[in-house]
């Protein structure tokens, strides 16, 4: 039984690897008769695997497109292209970041230590640009989709935003990818509530081994309770704006998400917050849209504050152009003298 098993996962290899196969070749290959061919053809069928037969006297197999998704044999090459491919995914803007992170760590569990080791080395050997914000850590990332898919608990230390770390214990629900950041949405078993943490302030991220039941999540769209949630706590400065643009463009052109209201066709109110005025202005101005802030007079400030350092950067631009735009001067007569 193990020999026939080793020998049509050998076959289905083989037929994911080319086009058409001959019957004469596939038993030369795995070194059996061509009615074993034929019987190891029959039994992949039964396994859902779509095997088509061409007619003829050389007789021949294709491994044809199915109405579901058979499980696929990669190589050592192929595992670790996919595993890097997918770590590349997870963290650019595609939208299918959680997809990734699902896929990467079923082929995760199951790479055997040698692969690990070289998409590890991968990792490792690869630079990005530096940028303000903190770089993803896939590892960490793995880890926890692996705990959310086998509905593990975690127990890791977390950085607050003042410095001082603190034990948690978790019951880990959803990742939710905002811009550069990850956070993870979570029962926190000691405070007996939802909490959400981004991924970057975890440490010792090892899962704990106990399993728990999936909870019914507050709200059915999961990033927007994420989105609101972080934009309703833990921030210094808030802001509401009113916008005067469709509430449908305004999500558009924003780069961050928004707690948008709609109260026309063509006006909407923003509510924002954010641990620095400036931060949040810079954020309302690549709206490029026409804006009034109702409440929050830091913000107001700032956009006092950035309005006159454009006018310095424009300065001497502005001058010259202020220069062109005046009517001409008509010369004063002068007195004529004998």
């Amino acid at each position: 039984m193990l020999e026939t098993s080793a020998r049509l996962l050998q076959l289905l290899s083989l037929l994911q690897l080319k086009r058409d196969w001959t019957s004469v070749e596939l038993a030369r290959r795995l070194a059996v008769s061509a009615r074993t061919v034929r019987a190891d053809i029959g039994k992949l069928r039964s396994l859902g695997y779509p095997v088509d037969a061409r007619p003829g006297v050389a007789g021949g197999y294709r491994l044809a497109a199915g109405t579901a998704m058979p499980p696929l044999l990669l190589d050592d090459d192929e595992a670790v292209a996919v595993a890097v491919g997918l770590g590349a995914m997870a963290t650019a803007s595609l939208g299918v970041e959680e997809t990734a992170l699902t896929a990467l760590a079923k082929l995760e569990q199951v790479l055997p230590a040698r692969l690990r080791s070289r998409v590890d080395a991968i990792r490792e050997a690869t630079s990005v640009v530096s940028s303000a914000e903190p770089l993803v850590d896939l590892e960490a990332l793995g880890a926890i989709a692996a705990a959310i898919r086998g509905h593990e608990r975690l127990r890791f230390g977390y950085t607050k935003p003042g410095g001082t770390e603190e034990a948690r214990h978790v019951e880990p629900q959803r990742l939710v990818s905002w811009g550069p950041l990850w956070y993870l949405l979570a029962w926190d078993l000691d405070r007996d509530d939802w909490r959400i943490f981004r991924v970057d302030r975890l440490t010792r991220r090892s899962p704990t081994g106990s399993r728990f039941r999936p909870r019914i999540i507050p709200e059915d769209d999961v990033v927007q309770y994420v989105v609101r949630s972080l934009m309703r706590a833990g921030r210094t400065y808030r802001a509401r704006v009113l916008v005067h643009a469709p509430a449908a463009a305004v999500a558009a052109k924003s780069p961050i998400p928004l707690d948008i209201e709609a109260i026309d066709d063509t006006t909407c109110r923003v509510e924002l917050g954010s641990d620095d005025p400036h931060r949040l202005a810079h954020w309302l101005m690549q709206l490029d849209v026409d804006l009034e802030v109702i409440e929050g007079d830091e913000v107001a400030a700032a956009f006092e504050r950035l309005a006159e350092r454009y006018r310095r950067a424009a300065g001497a631009w502005g001058s010259r152009q202020c220069g062109r735009c005046r009517p001409p001067v008509t010369p004063r007569p002068r007195a004529m003298h004998d």
